[in-house]
């Protein structure tokens, strides 16, 4: 057996392997991570539109004691959904990298050997 996983190491395939394992996994992580973000950043959009829904019939009903209040609020609202869109963003952007790295790794390995791809 101990043979058998050295022929293996050596034309690269267990390597190759665990390579696709760690970054087929890393991808379901981020592809987790990514749904949590959705799902926070619909939850922040309903937080902005309920913010500003008070700051206006505020402002309609001439409540200047609460104003200033709920336009700082609607502001931290606006503030906090723009970090997790752009965490999404980036998670996003990880995601194609992460594909393409799978993928790129898997056109190298099936490429023939001594072939330059030109042809």
């Amino acid at each position: 057996m101990g043979s058998n996983l050295r022929r293996r190491m050596a034309d690269g395939s267990a390597v190759h392997t665990a390579e696709f394992i760690i970054s087929s996994a890393r991808l379901t992580e981020l592809h987790e991570c990514a749904a949590l973000l959705r799902r926070t950043r619909m939850r922040a959009e309903e937080i902005v539109d309920e913010a500003r829904t008070l700051l206006a019939e505020a402002e309609q009903f001439g409540d200047t004691d609460r104003v200033p209040s709920l336009t700082e609020q609607l502001e931290q609202a606006r503030n906090a959904y723009d970090r997790v869109l752009t965490a999404y963003l980036m998670i996003s952007r990880r995601i194609t990298d992460e594909r393409q790295s799978i993928l790129q790794a898997q056109m190298e390995r099936d490429r023939p050997a001594g072939l330059s791809g030109a042809a």
